[in-house]
């Protein structure tokens, strides 16, 4: 299904990527920036850098890689730091996926601290309420958050925010339970964009459809991101307690849309080909500048 003639007119473009790269430097020069700048989101004073990301191989697929995401605090500031990789910023509409790992429990430390897992993509916020920022992300919370112990999942689409003090605009949907335990931990987040309208597929079964003012309207950059709300955390003192959050592939077809099937599809042909990259989506014109700090 495509878009219809308007947006076809501008053409198609496929962007996956496998993460089978030897080391960090892979990821660069496919035009990804790992995050070093301090601010929102997360803990006041956090450090973000390259060192908090990982490429490994996949201990349950010989032969497969992984892209690996790592935040730790010890529930200060200074002693937190985050993870975040983000692609370049030219993707608008079209089916955007990924299939990544959620946890919910440490691997180092107390379990507790309120810790958001994330895959998105997102328009930088200008300043308070800009009407050209757009953003639809999906954030996992094991140990729950911003006013509730709940476990759940968000699948959000944005309008428009304040940050300080938090005004939000946007549509959201919950979807409750755990997510990132054993052997069911792996997950397929698919967003469809098109037609005015937004759709969040949970592993192939639609949770959310969104529209209105709640569709994005400029191109974003794709994005994953590992961090700990500000309010919550457990007492400082004692080990560092890590979280880790791995990445299988990522996948976006411009100007299509697409289901969980035809995605998975398009993946098992790629793996097939021993193709662990495409990008055929061309850039924004005029260019964009490709931020990683919000």
């Amino acid at each position: 299904m495509s878009l219809g003639p308007a947006s076809a007119q501008s053409g198609a473009g496929r962007f996956f990527d496998d993460f089978s790269d030897a080391d960090l430097a892979g990821l660069q020069a496919a035009g990804w920036t790992a995050r070093t700048a301090p601010g929102h989101p997360g803990v006041p004073g956090a450090q973000w850098g390259e060192s908090q990301l990982r490429l490994l191989d996949d201990p349950a697929h010989k032969g497969n890689r992984l892209l690996r995401l790592v935040a730790e605090t010890d529930g200060t500031g200074p002693g937190t730091r985050q993870a975040q990789l983000c692609q370049q910023r030219k993707f608008h509409e079209g089916t955007y996926a990924a299939r990544l790992r959620f946890s919910d429990a440490p691997v180092q430390g107390a379990d507790g601290d309120p810790v958001i897992q994330t895959f998105y993509a997102v328009a930088p916020l200008r300043h308070d309420f800009d009407p050209e920022f757009s953003e639809i992300d999906w954030e996992y919370l094991p140990n729950g958050g911003w006013g509730s112990e709940k476990t759940r999942l968000y699948g959000i689409s944005w309008q428009t925010v304040r940050i300080e003090p938090w005004l939000a605009y946007n549509g959201s949907h919950e979807e409750m339970g755990a997510l990132g335990a054993g052997d069911a931990a792996w997950h397929v987040l698919l967003m469809q964009v098109a037609g005015g309208r937004v759709r969040l597929f949970l592993d192939g079964r639609q949770v959310a459809e969104h529209g209105g003012r709640n569709y994005p309207v400029v191109p974003m950059s794709i994005n994953f991101n590992l961090w700990f709300s500000p309010g919550g955390l457990l007492p400082a003192g004692g080990p560092v307690r890590r979280y880790e959050q791995d990445v299988d592939w990522v996948f976006h077809a411009r100007n299509e849309v697409l289901s969980l099937a035809q995605v998975e599809a398009a993946v098992a042909a790629y793996r097939r080909q021993g193709r662990g990259r495409e990008d055929t989506v061309p850039a924004a014109q005029p260019a964009l500048d490709s931020r990683c700090d919000f």
